[in-house]
């Protein structure tokens, strides 16, 4: 079956439908949503259900969107308040560890090459190519599953893994696009050369990054839309328009996008609320459209072909290569305890990422680039298997684990960032009825105001007259944010 006009919404949209409804069921069993969406779009593809889509340039069309949204969405959501500690480390981890990641591996795969029994000859810098397309953590799986998962981490290791996941990308991508520039032109890598390419991309990425931020943040509080819908709009045009500039201008636009989410993300905002509940509803539709895409792009047959190969470099990055960079990243930090450095280890998951990544060498007719987009590929699904399904496993074997941090209050309110207030909540106990259980008798700080009392499922709007009970849960409005 081919795409066309006629059928491609349809089908598109029965796709999605069902990726969903076998989410749901994966979930329960702590299957990676994402592991099933690709698994989707391979039982639907050319050698399951019959769908052909042979496109690596449309893909990476897709994956381009698809990030920019995701690396964004994962900077807004992270706070400068719980990143500021662990700055050292993430940024070691996501420049450093990728770096370290792709040497070893590389330089383990140039060995397996080498080795008469595999039916593979790979050059060194080939070899390094591979290894530089799956040496990033996958911000789209890691921000999925630590979300999903609703597990709360010890040791600040959530804010770690979501500023390493966010940020490592660039990184990688720049080292991919070097390496296959190196590959395709057949002239021997120049260091120099390579550093102030990764310098430009990284001083230009950060510094675009962090003024469209501020523009964006600028923009939004002053251009008074007649509609609020049009925010989350005028957002997503941001974000793109970023991403764009930043690249054609010779910066990294996964870094700027992500620089500048943070930049929003930490700043005061009007309609952050329809903003933040559309980015994350597209998010969630740009992953399952992605992750589809890849099951339909991939042969199941030809990546059998490399299966021995594959599940050798996959064992060496997940139990050597990760542990190896992350320990030696992190040997300035001899306060984190080690079974935190264990965690983190395997929590180095491939995702669409790496795969998106693979599809360089495929346009740019790398001599051997189906058998790297296969290995890659195979790669990503033992990851996302094995390493997927056992986070929260080993977060409880290791005791890190701990009540996942509550957001936002049982009454679903939330007030705009512009009013110098904030809103909490208060559990009455027996020991604040000392004065009485009228809320007119209860002991209220000045500038508060109860807003709502909520009593089982039901909702009350309070006067002074209304009789507390233990257990009832006020929500009040205080004038000045702490």
């Amino acid at each position: 079956m081919t795409f066309t006009t006629e059928n491609i919404f349809f089908i598109g949209s029965f796709i999605v439908l069902v990726s969903i409804i076998i989410s749901k069921t994966g979930y329960r069993f702590g299957i990676p949503t994402l592991l099933l969406f690709l698994f989707t779009g391979m039982a639907f593809g050319s050698e399951g259900l019959g769908m052909h889509f042979d496109s690596p340039a449309r893909t990476q069309f897709i994956g381009m969107i698809a990030l920019s949204v995701i690396l964004f969405s994962g900077g807004m959501d992270t706070k400068f308040k719980e990143i500021k500690s662990i700055i050292g480390p993430g940024v070691l981890l996501s420049t450093v560890g990728v770096v370290l990641t792709t040497a070893l591996t590389g330089a383990f795969i140039y060995g397996l090459s080498r080795w008469s029994a595999l039916d593979i000859q790979l050059s060194l810098m080939v070899s390094m190519l591979l290894a530089a397309t799956m040496s990033s953590t996958d911000s789209a799986s890691v921000f999925n599953l630590l979300r999903t998962q609703g597990i709360g981490l010890k040791n600040k290791l959530r804010p770690i893994l979501e500023l390493e996941s966010g940020s490592n990308d660039p990184m990688a991508y720049m080292l991919t696009i070097a390496l296959m520039e190196v590959v395709v032109s057949g002239t021997q890598m120049s260091v120099p050369h390579l550093l102030l390419t990764l310098s430009e991309q990284f001083v230009f990425g950060g510094l675009f990054g962090y003024l469209a931020g501020r523009l964006g943040v600028w923009l939004i509080n002053r251009i008074n839309l007649p509609n609020a819908s049009l925010y989350p709009v005028l957002l997503l045009s941001i974000i793109f328009i970023t991403f764009t500039l930043t690249d054609m201008l010779r910066g990294n636009g996964y870094l700027a996008v992500y620089i500048a989410g943070l930049v929003v993300g930490n700043s005061s905002l009007s309609y952050r609320k329809e903003m933040s509940t559309f980015l994350s509803g597209l998010t969630w539709l740009l992953q399952i459209v992605l992750f589809i895409t890849l099951g339909l792009l991939v042969n199941p047959s030809e990546m059998l072909d490399v299966g021995i190969v594959s599940l050798a470099i996959g064992v060496f990055m997940i139990f050597i290569a990760r542990p190896l960079s992350v320990f030696l990243c992190l040997v300035p930090y001899r306060s984190m305890p080690a079974r935190a450095k264990v965690f983190l280890s395997w929590v180095g998951l491939r995702g669409a990422v790496p795969i998106i990544f693979a599809t360089y060498p495929l346009i740019n007719n790398v001599e051997g680039a189906s058998m790297l987009f296969n290995i890659v590929f195979f790669i990503t699904i033992v990851s996302l298997t094995l390493q997927g399904t056992t986070i929260s496993l080993l977060a409880r074997k290791l005791k890190l684990d701990m009540p996942e941090e509550k957001t936002g209050n049982e009454f679903g309110v939330e007030i705009p960032e512009e009013l110098d207030s904030q809103l909490y909540e208060v559990v009455l106990t027996d020991e604040m009825f000392a004065a009485g259980s009228k809320l007119s008798e209860m002991n209220i700080p000045e500038g508060t105001l109860v807003m709502m009392v909520k009593r089982g499922k039901s909702v009350i709007v309070p006067n002074g007259r209304l009789t507390l009970e233990k257990g009832d849960i006020l929500l009040c409005l205080s004038k000045n944010r702490q």
